[in-house]
């Protein structure tokens, strides 16, 4: 599951925050940049007030860091409170800090931050986890420079998360995010979503923090059920074929749908189709419960972007053999959002003949007694 971190500059907003149901509430200082610092007497005022319902963590502030003052800061906020610490780091940096953040990752969890709009490279999630990090970030650093999804596409960040994923990391969203783009983000599997601006008043990161926009953010991300690491390793694309249960009523679902989109990918069973593009069009149907909240509410809406996505998504893992595994894929995508109830996908090859040939498969959402039984979708697998 994806945990919610809202950042806060103070006490106020942390009580917040963490009254919202926040899993981590994150100290920073949106006046002073993307991760300016707060100070550690702040830091700790603010963990009293939170009173244990979310863990904490804090930035060391903008690079470039000196060993001396950063070891300093890290110790004075672990001291206040903080469980884990953010700071933004290059190759160069992490080559010259080598010793001392060895240091400090035996003594607290480190996230490394890099910024989606400055050509991050993740090859540094290795180094990361060499070193002994706990996690890796993607943030922006211009919040004037448009949203995370402005930067990097979800295809890019599906692969940064599934690259910790495979580093033994946590994986971290950020950057400006707005409400629409929560169910699309959740796609790509991050361990960590993180939000300022979108819990502000008229969203600007500056002002104060806004009870109802943190409940509406709260709500677009799915809270845990049961314990991390419960949940049964059941996979979408081999058992998402039939309903165990009752039958919902027809006027109780609505179908979104996404026609004749066209997609290259890397597809086909001959030698002769490896190391080359092919153009896939795709044609989507779901069908997908309806929730409670009106029309103008964003919980009520899913949005055909998370299809337009996932497609996105499966196409760039990688070569494909068949066009089956690839409408198979995108299909556990969709069905791994806990509203739909089935998707037909029919998915034709354009470059094959002079038309299309394909595929098309129906597949529905196995529940048991009307709640999902399955695992997140792990894009990347």
């Amino acid at each position: 599951m994806t945990e919610m971190l809202a950042s806060v500059a103070d006490a106020q907003e942390a009580a917040l925050v963490a009254s919202g149901g926040a899993d981590i509430v994150d100290f920073k200082d949106p006046r002073r940049g993307a991760i300016g610092a707060v100070e550690p007497d702040i830091v700790a005022a603010g963990v009293r007030a939170v009173g244990g319902r979310a863990r904490i963590s804090a930035t060391l502030g903008d690079p470039p860091y000196e060993a001396e003052p950063l070891l300093a800061r890290a110790h004075a906020l672990k001291a206040a409170g903080v469980d884990m610490l953010k700071l933004a780091l290059d190759g160069a940096a992490l080559e010259r800090l080598r010793e001392p953040l060895t240091e400090l990752a035996r003594e607290t969890k480190l996230v490394g931050m890099m910024f989606a709009d400055e050509a991050p490279d993740f090859e540094l999630i290795p180094q990361f986890a060499a070193l002994g990090f706990a996690g890796a970030m993607l943030d922006t650093r211009d919040k004037k420079a448009g949203r995370l999804i402005n930067h990097l596409d979800l295809a890019r960040l599906a692969a940064f998360c599934a690259r910790c994923r495979a580093a033994g990391l946590t994986s971290g969203l950020a950057g400006s995010l707005e409400p629409p783009d929560i169910p699309r983000l959740l796609l790509a599997a991050p361990d960590v979503l993180g939000l300022r601006g979108a819990l502000c008043v008229a969203r600007d990161r500056i002002a104060a923090i806004d009870a109802q926009a943190v409940a509406l953010m709260r709500d677009l991300i799915p809270r845990e059920i049961r314990a991390r690491g419960d949940a049964p390793n059941i996979d979408w694309r081999l058992i998402g074929r039939g309903l165990a249960g009752g039958e919902e009523r027809e006027e109780d679902l609505d179908r979104i749908f996404v026609r004749d989109f066209v997609i290259e990918a890397e597809i086909g069973a001959y030698d002769f189709e490896r190391g080359r593009r092919q153009r896939v069009a795709f044609d989507v149907e779901a069908l997908i419960r309806r929730a409670g909240a009106g029309p103008a509410d964003m919980r009520a809406i899913f949005s055909y972007d998370v299809i337009l996505d996932a497609i996105r998504i499966v196409a760039a893992q990688g070569h494909h053999e068949f066009v089956e595994g690839l409408a198979e894929g995108v299909a556990a995508m969709v069905l791994a959002h806990e509203r739909a109830r089935s998707v037909k996908i029919v998915a034709r090859k354009l470059d094959v003949i002079d038309g299309a040939v394909g595929v098309e498969i129906v597949r529905r959402r196995a529940t048991a007694g009307g709640a999902s039984a399955a695992a997140p979708y792990r894009a990347g697998r």
